[in-house]
């Protein structure tokens, strides 16, 4: 696959998606378990990895995926062959994944397959397999896909989201980069808990110096017991090729995504703290009277949430999630995100100097207000867009900020004017012709108006945009 690039500040994007334990019955086989036991002695290990590539590299696949682009020529070009007409062309990629159940359940990026009308997957020993997507989560840029192979039982890589990944531990990349075949790569994990990395909306990364390239993509980072520990998501780098500065996707989220896809969801339901925060900063520490920078600082309360019913007030520095220590707001959503729904997750928070212990209850995000959800239709610069009724669920859905307030939030744009002024999914509608829009029916009541110019505001990255446009 052709992986986005980072061109310092931007990422390109070549990871890969792990998978949890999922149920097991006479139809389904049961997910892989880690194993701690090395496959050889210490002393051999220090010599070859072989041992360990020799385990995991089986279970790595190629993934490639074809869809059709719909483009206009040159204008120039059309005066002469059909005056505007789009022309198709056959856009294709290359990444790599991981099976990780014998039946033909494979992990790999969302990035590799996203709008694919086709995805192929080749296994170490050359055959191709057509694979179906069983869940695609852009959130965390991981999918899962199956294969058909009958009866016959695939190498598995086990998933292991136990493994506590401490800087400077050994891990291989393994994948298929710029296409040439399956390639191995060796390092240490660099660093945990990266976030605030802009690479997904659930950004909390290893980061790794293993050389990761284009088409690494959906690859596994693997440890010393030959389990898949992360997979392979994005670069920082100035040429879009490797420079040692790599990040994979933690084992608990891919164990997570694959979860839901066995369980025959159509998405990931994750838990919902129900905070927002600020990272505690040197001057923010020392307003706050604490020794040195720890923590986030929660700055507001979603009312009978997660966080609220666990007693965490406005004002609290949130230190630990399940045992874990909290940088910044990403850290805290994801750290509780990753939990199971319905699970009893320990915090620590600091308040007034001194630490104190609080349980929330992993639960999703709220539905309320109702969504909602209308296709516009009409004479009005909204005819073509998708929209729904703010709230907690679908501004996660989405990516906007849950604490923005009431209001209608546009889903996705297909067709017509909406398209034509610029709309995009996650504005939210504000107000139109001076009037504030607050749900979907007020909405749709205010887009009946026959007028002549359109005044419509939106508010889009947090900044509110006023514009005209003539009916």
């Amino acid at each position: 696959m052709h992986a986005a690039k980072l061109i310092i500040p931007v990422l390109a994007l070549l990871a890969a998606c792990s998978d949890p334990a999922a149920r097991s019955n006479a139809q389904q086989p049961p997910l892989p378990e880690p194993t701690k036991a090395p496959p050889v002695s210490a002393a051999a290990m220090k010599t070859s990895f072989a041992p360990v590539v020799k385990r995991a590299a089986p279970a790595v696949v190629n993934v490639s995926s074809k869809r059709v682009v719909r483009q206009r020529v040159d204008p120039f070009w059309d005066m002469f062959i059909g005056g505007g007409v789009p022309r198709e062309r056959i856009a294709q990629s290359l990444g790599s994944g991981a099976i990780v159940r014998e039946d033909g359940v494979i992990l790999t990026n969302n990035h590799n397959i996203e709008g694919a009308d086709e995805v192929m997957v080749q296994l170490a020993d050359k055959r191709e397999f057509p694979a179906r997507v069983l869940l695609a989560d852009p959130k965390s840029d991981l999918a899962v896909l199956k294969i058909d192979v009958g009866s016959e039982k695939l190498p598995v890589i086990a998933i292991d989201d136990q493994e506590a990944l401490e800087v400077g531990d050994l891990v291989l990349a393994i994948g298929n980069p710029f296409g040439v075949g399956q390639t191995v790569t060796n390092g240490i994990v660099s660093a945990t808990a990266r976030s605030n990395t802009g690479i997904t909306d659930h950004g909390f990364f290893i980061q790794t110096d293993a050389a990761i390239n284009p088409g690494n993509s959906g690859g596994p980072l693997v440890d010393m017991d030959g389990d898949l520990v992360g997979v392979n998501t994005a670069i920082l780098s100035r040429s879009g090729q490797s420079s040692g500065v790599g990040f994979a996707v933690p084992a608990a989220m891919a164990r997570q995504v694959v979860g839901a896809a066995l369980g025959g969801s159509q998405a990931v339901v994750r838990p919902w703290l129900g905070v927002k925060a600020m990272t505690v900063t040197g001057d923010v520490a020392r307003s706050l009277g604490i020794g040195a920078p720890r923590g986030a600082a929660v700055t507001d309360v979603w009312p009978g949430s997660a966080a609220a019913r666990a007693g965490i007030q406005q004002g609290d520095i949130l230190v630990t999630i399940a045992g874990q220590p909290v940088s910044d707001e990403g850290a805290a959503i994801y750290l509780f995100g990753a939990r199971r729904v319905g699970e009893t997750v320990p915090l620590t928070v600091l308040r007034d100097g001194r630490e104190v212990s609080l349980n929330a209850r992993a639960e999703p995000a709220p539905s309320s207000p109702a969504r909602d959800e209308r296709v516009i239709e009409g004479a009005n610069p909204f005819s073509g867009a998708t929209v729904a009724n703010l709230s907690p669920a679908v501004a996660d859905e989405v990516g906007v900020d849950p604490f923005a307030g009431r209001g209608v939030v546009v889903l996705k744009v297909t067709t017509g004017p909406a398209r034509g002024v610029g709309l995009q999914p996650g504005d939210i509608v504000r107000a139109i012709n001076g009037t504030d829009i607050r749900t979907t029916g007020e909405l749709a009541t205010a887009l009946t108006a026959r007028v002549r110019v359109w005044q419509v505001t939106i508010e889009r990255g947090g900044r509110r945009i006023t514009a005209q446009f003539r009916g």
